[in-house]
């Protein structure tokens, strides 16, 4: 506080004068400090304001008293006189004095003493504050001096006016020189901007400004740094504001591990997405696509997926890989920034002559190309350069070529790119690169393998199946065939379509038990037994009683090895072949349905203007089963009628029982007559056969009876004469149908086929033609005996009937009947596609 008004007067006029210029706010508002002064006599002359309030006592009570008897303690006052004398002697002292205040209470002044003309100065310091003050100067310097931050003092103009080591050194001067610079001498001026409305807002309300971001470069350093910096008013001890405080604090490094904390974040959830998104479709150009989904935008910015076309071609052989230089297919492209296609910066090798190479283009890598040299090494590329093309507006400046490596063989490459703006590609975007690459690479080959045994077990399902267009002698067919699964595409069930020697035809349909490839590889040799014994020309019970010792048979070579297993303990591994089957053989002469079945749902029938019916036929049990023979039937079917074969997916769900099933299939064939295709493809339809709950495996036939004009039917007696009769017969049967061309070979093939039925067989003999086609024409007779073809010696008068009827026939052969056998021959009809000529009759003869 300022003293009181003293008129000056030598030396303590001066000091007091001091006092009375000193502002608000200074040093001695903090250091509790008295002054006075003495006569020559030792008495006290003057008193000021400090010394009333630091010794409590008032100027009119201190002014002209001896000041050791007024303030010193009674035990120390004698030798506080001998320091009296020796100062009004002219001495100068300085040295601690106890004293004691008004209210009582004891303490220590440290007292300095200068002696005047006039009698002496003194000066008089409480040296508890002093010390005190002495402790929070040494800490403040500790503290300013020793901090890692970078401690600031700004005065009220924003000049510095101090700052501490740390600071100094990371602005590259010692800290003395800092004094008087402001925040434009060391940072830019969009940033000294920034801090200078900070300070003046700080100085002018009070508020501290909390972690204020500053960016900038120190000298000697290019990289920019970050700082955050917090500001605090600072007042004196009358509360005037003084300057601002700053703490600045170098966060480069902690704003570097937030950024690669926030990087392996995002490259943790883009593997989470990956592993979620990648592979949800056994589909190479799908796989292609999600990974460009995960990658665009939050990888980078624009990419690409080439595969060798090898490989998407079902090569087994993946030429090209050794080297890079395989033809390569774009099969998917995805860009955040563009729609065009975009060749990578700084490499032209993903061009082609008409520019960026679009989804869908075959093209090749040249062999310096870092693609190229992706593929042949299985290593990534980075491709960094300072622009690149220009196209669809976008400019590429950071390329990662990385190849799609699976089971150690490279199946193509990805392109990551990023466009300018976007920061380029460092180690660890590589390293993500390539986790994504392989996990894309995993699925692609899986399929790549599902794909090649895909097309496989396709092509063994085609196979074991009749075309799509079947044909027959006397019918109209139609066919179709479901797969239970979408997937495989193959299953057990199978139908077929069996041309039969004299105009008859075998329809066949049939349900292994079971799905998949298992089943279908079961169907096709129960399908190949089918066929094998159809040409046997065996009853329709017959053949199923042989097909089911197929069936029992088809595990057979796993028994030895279950016997072993089973002596060893192990399990029972042998195969169980459990099939369905029906069997029909349909005569175009007589229209009648010869009918076996092997525990397989009933034939439907649709006779003009009736209701479809479900035919009753013997269910007999499933082959595979065996020790339960097999009965047969025989219907006649009217010109028209429309015969279905089936299995149990058409009519079986697990939504329904198997009644309801049926009843909906009969309602589905109801109605007026369309054409076949038609029909199965309203009865599919119908009966919502998209479940996938099972195979479904449809048959339907219509009656076309042939006409009895194209029937040539007689009985010869059993005797020579008959031979002639019988060339006669056939030569007047050829003219009515206008089939003059095929009379001489008719003719003596009908002689060949009668001479031995009359030499070898006994009774009647019956000769019948047959026109559909093409031209039957068979001989029966009661003979058991099949006829064998041999090569007749030159020194033989007979056995070369067969060999003429082989030469001259398209197909010829034998079948037993139920009172002796059928030799037949086949002709193909003039200008419906026959042969070219062969040799003559004439000249055939002169052969033998």
């Amino acid at each position: 506080m300022p003293a009181r008004a003293v008129p000056p007067r030598d030396d303590t006029d001066a000091v007091t004068a001091v006092w009375q210029s000193s502002p608000p706010g200074s040093i001695y508002d903090y250091i509790r400090v008295a002054s006075f002064s003495l006569d020559r006599d030792g008495k006290i002359d003057q008193w000021s304001e400090r010394a009333a309030e630091f010794f409590g006592v008032p100027a009119e009570q201190a002014l002209g008293r001896d000041p050791v008897a007024a303030f010193a303690p009674r035990d120390v006052q004698p030798r506080a006189r001998e320091r009296l004398s020796e100062i009004l002697d002219g001495r100068e002292w300085t040295g601690l004095v106890p004293y004691e205040d008004a209210s009582g209470a004891r303490g220590l002044a440290e007292v300095y003493v200068m002696p005047a003309d006039r009698g002496a100065l003194c000066i008089a310091v409480d040296v508890a504050t002093l010390r005190q003050i002495e402790t929070d100067v040494a800490a403040s310097q500790a503290v300013f001096g020793q901090s890692p931050m970078g401690f600031v003092l700004f005065d009220t103009h924003l000049r510095l006016i101090r700052v501490n080591d740390r600071f100094a050194t990371v602005f590259g001067r010692p800290a003395d020189e800092h004094r008087g610079r402001g925040p434009h001498d060391f940072l830019s001026r969009v940033e000294a901007d920034r801090l200078s409305a900070a300070l003046r807002q700080v100085l002018e309300t009070g508020e501290p400004v909390l972690d204020m971001p500053l960016v900038g470069t120190v000298p000697g350093d290019p990289a920019r740094r970050r700082w955050s910096m917090s500001l605090y008013r600072l007042h004196s001890g009358s509360g005037r504001p003084i300057g601002v405080a700053g703490l600045a604090m170098d966060v480069t490094g902690r704003q570097r591990a937030e950024r690669e904390a926030a990087h392996a974040r995002r490259n943790l959830a883009l593997l989470n997405e990956a592993g979620a998104r990648i592979g949800t479709s056994l589909d190479l150009e799908t796989t292609a696509r999600e990974l460009l989904d995960v990658a665009v935008p939050h990888f980078c910015d624009l990419a690409s997926v080439d595969l060798y076309q090898a490989l998407l071609s079902g090569a087994e052989d993946l030429a090209g890989t050794t080297d890079g230089s395989g033809e390569v297919r774009r099969v998917a492209f995805a860009s955040a920034v563009s729609d065009a296609p975009v060749a990578m910066a700084g490499d032209d090798d993903d061009m082609s002559e008409e520019g960026p190479v679009s989804v869908g283009a075959v093209h090749r890598y040249r062999f310096s190309s870092a693609s190229a040299r992706a593929l042949r090494t299985a290593q990534p590329q980075v491709i960094d350069g300072d622009g690149g093309p220009d196209l669809g507006g976008t400019l590429v400046q950071s390329t990662l070529v990385v190849p799609m490596v699976a089971r150690d063989t490279v199946l193509g490459l990805v392109q990551f790119s990023r466009a300018k703006g976007s920061e380029p590609f460092v180690e660890r975007d590589r390293m993500l690169a390539e986790e994504l690459a392989g996990r894309a690479a995993v699925f692609i080959d899986n399929a790549r393998l599902y794909r090649r045994e895909h097309e496989r077990a396709l092509i063994l399902q085609r196979s074991l199946l009749p075309p799509d267009d079947p044909e027959a002698a006397g019918l109209d067919i139609a066919c179709r065939y479901l797969p239970g699964s979408m997937e495989t595409e193959v299953g057990g069930d199978w139908f077929d379509v069996i041309e039969l020697p004299g105009h008859r035809t075998a329809l066949v349909v049939g349900d292994v038990m079971g799905r998949g490839l298992r089943a279908a590889v079961a169907m096709g040799e129960l399908r190949t037994a089918v066929r094998t014994l159809a040409m046997l020309d065996l009853e329709p019970a017959d053949v199923l009683t042989a097909l089911d010792e197929v069936a029992r048979g088809l595990g057979a070579p796993a028994q030895g090895r279950t016997r072993r297993a089973k002596d060893r303990g192990g399990a029972d591994l042998s195969e169980v072949y459990l099939a369905t089957c029906v069997y029909v053989v349909y005569d175009a002469v007589t229209r009648r349905c010869s009918i076996a079945n092997a525990g397989h749902l009933p034939p439907a029938v649709v006779e003009p203007g009736e209701s479809p019916l479900l035919l009753e036929v013997p269910k007999g049990v499933p082959l595979g089963v065996g020790g339960e023979p097999f009965e047969e039937i025989e219907v006649e079917l009217p010109e028209g009628t429309l015969l279905t074969l089936y299995t149990d997916g058409l009519v079986e769900s697990r939504n329904h029982p198997l009644d309801e099933g049926l009843d909906a299939f009969r309602a589905s064939l109801a109605g007026p007559p369309r054409p076949l295709e038609d029909i199965c493809d309203h009865v599919l339809a119908t009966l919502d056969t998209a479940h996938g709950e099972d195979d479904i495996a449809l048959l339907m036939a219509r009656i076309r009876g042939l006409p009895a004009e194209q029937v040539g039917d007689w009985t010869l007696e059993p005797r020579p004469t008959s031979v002639a009769r019988a060339r006669e017969l056939a030569r007047g049967q050829l003219q009515t149908w206008g089939l003059d061309e095929l009379a001489d070979t008719t003719e003596l093939l009908v002689s060949e086929l009668v001479t031995n039925a009359l030499r070898h067989g006994y009774g009647d003999i019956r000769l019948r033609l047959l026109l559909d086609r093409t031209l039957v024409c068979e001989v029966w007779d009661s003979a058991l005996v099949q006829p064998r073809r041999r090569r007749a010696r030159d020194t033989d008068e007979g056995g070369r009937g067969l060999q003429l009827v082989t030469m001259l026939s398209e197909s010829w052969g034998s079948r037993r009947t139920h009172r002796g056998k059928t030799v037949w021959f086949e002709l193909a009809l003039p200008g419906e596609g026959s042969p070219a000529a062969g040799p003559s009759v004439e000249d055939l003869l002169s052969m033998f």
